[in-house]
């Protein structure tokens, strides 16, 4: 099935792929509770940037990307996560299967700050 989406930035069409990929990262980087009449779309990772890095806190941000995902992205299935928290930024990258493709691996890279 092939969706069409729009460049949250730009405006113009976007398909599949690069679609979900924006999707991804929208739904990682809004915090819950931020979006005005959907205060339950987001994910808690924006909660967790704080905390100390040990693996904890490493356990609860897998936990978070995954349900805010799970609950708010239904074309992909999880594959893996890696992730590499400095003073600055938290980098994630994501591998995923679209669930339209079984067999294709995709990746995207998150920078959360």
């Amino acid at each position: 099935m092939s969706y069409l989406g729009m460049n949250s930035i730009t405006g113009r069409t976007l398909t599949d792929d690069a679609h979900i990929k924006q999707s991804i990262k929208d739904i990682i980087l809004t915090p819950i509770g931020s979006r005005v009449e959907r205060r339950d779309y987001g994910s808690m990772l924006f909660f967790l940037i704080d905390h100390p890095n040990h693996t904890a806190t490493q356990l609860k941000i897998m936990s978070a990307t995954v349900m805010a995902l799970t609950q708010w992205e239904p074309r992909i299935t999880i594959d893996s996560m890696q992730f590499t928290i400095s003073k600055e930024k938290l980098l994630l990258e994501l591998t995923y299967y679209l669930k339209s493709q079984s067999n294709q691996k995709n990746t995207t890279e998150i920078e959360v700050r």
